[in-house]
């Protein structure tokens, strides 16, 4: 059965990052965007990652930030992968020496048919082809993610690339986007959350228990076929 992947984002209390852990959640996303409310710095995140127990993924967010800010980062952080949530060009995603995810915002005017998402989506496939997955997320160009706008999932097909869903998602919403889209992984931050940073214990188990149900759904859907 394909097992789809989970990153909580916006990990600011070394007591959610644990209990996701213990929840199985994939990967834990960190913010280093100093306007974000989920803002944290390079030293606490080092420690809540150094807790951590084996094969919990680490990711830093950045955006539109400047190359000696992420040095400064990663000088007290190593997370095992980036991800960039601005207007940054490719060139600008690789030189770290650590694979990235590159978000791709899908709310406002950008992407207002479905014709506008799917092109923007293929927009991006190609000029984004060096990035380990690509993140669809529900808020305008130039806004910060993390704020629950929905994206309309409906209107997308997958490509060529490994897709992360993000963008509203919740335990009461995040199935029937997998079954819609089926990504390789789901990514929630504010719909876990009894405040910003502040992850609610019950959300972060719902949540998981809803993306593990929706997985035996599409099972049964499409069952795996192993080679002989």
């Amino acid at each position: 059965m394909k097992r789809t992947r989970i990153k909580f984002c916006g990990i600011t209390r070394l007591e959610d990052a644990l209990l996701a852990a213990e929840l199985g959640v994939d990967a834990l996303g960190f913010v280093f965007v100093p306007g974000s409310r989920r803002n944290i710095q390079p030293e606490v995140a080092a420690d809540i990652a150094a807790a951590l127990p084996p094969f919990v993924s680490t990711v830093a967010l950045f955006m539109d930030a400047a190359a000696a800010d992420i040095q400064t980062v990663l000088d007290s952080f190593r997370p095992t992968l980036l991800q960039f949530h601005g207007v940054e060009p490719p060139e600008d995603c690789t030189p770290w020496g650590l694979p990235y995810l590159k978000a791709v915002p899908m709310g406002g005017s950008v992407a207002a048919t479905p014709e506008q998402a799917r092109q923007r989506l293929a927009d991006f496939t190609t000029r984004y082809y060096t990035a380990t997955a690509l993140l669809l997320d529900g808020h305008p160009p130039g806004a910060m993610g993390g704020s629950g706008e929905r994206l309309d999932w409906d209107s997308l097909t997958p490509g060529a690339q490994r897709l992360i869903l993000a963008g509203g998602l919740t335990p009461e919403r995040v199935g029937a986007a997998m079954l819609s889209l089926q990504p390789w992984a789901v990514d929630v931050s504010s719909g876990i959350e009894d405040a910003p940073g502040r992850k609610s214990v019950q959300q972060m188990r719902d949540f998981v228990a809803a993306v593990r149900i929706a997985d035996q759904q599409l099972a049964v859907q499409a069952p795996l076929h192993l080679p002989t």
